[in-house]
């Protein structure tokens, strides 16, 4: 069994290994009920998005975990898998854009994600 935050990086590991930009991990525990951890990051193509989100799932099934909801899949513009204490957001350039979580959630707290993710795929 991992905790939240230890999920929170594999995922984000997991976005990471199959080129998925702009990867954040934000902890929300203090400011809502709704998770622990957000993870954000963006694809450039609805097949893209789609292997990320697939990559995440094989990723924390072997650590046990499954998600509890899976919406958006067939949009393309939007996939949110959600753990219980850990949502993944993976959206288009234009989805992320337009709903602006990190904006939205900015109070919550960044993680550094150096040494998790390869050098580039923070920018």
């Amino acid at each position: 069994m991992v905790n939240a935050k230890e999920m929170a990086l594999a995922a984000a590991k997991a976005l990471d290994s199959k080129k998925g930009r702009d990867i954040k991990v934000l902890e929300i525990d203090k400011i809502t009920t709704l998770a622990d951890y957000f993870v954000i990051c963006s694809g450039g193509s609805n097949t893209q998005i789609n292997a990320l989100c697939d990559e995440v799932e094989k990723e924390l099934d072997e650590l046990g975990e499954q998600p509890l909801h899976r919406e958006g899949y067939r949009g393309g513009t939007w996939v949110l898998l959600d753990y219980g204490c850990v949502a993944v957001h993976v959206f288009n350039e234009e989805a992320r854009a337009f709903y602006g979580l990190e904006r939205l959630w900015s109070d919550g707290h960044a993680l550094d994600l150096t040494g998790v993710l390869t050098p580039d795929a923070a920018k």
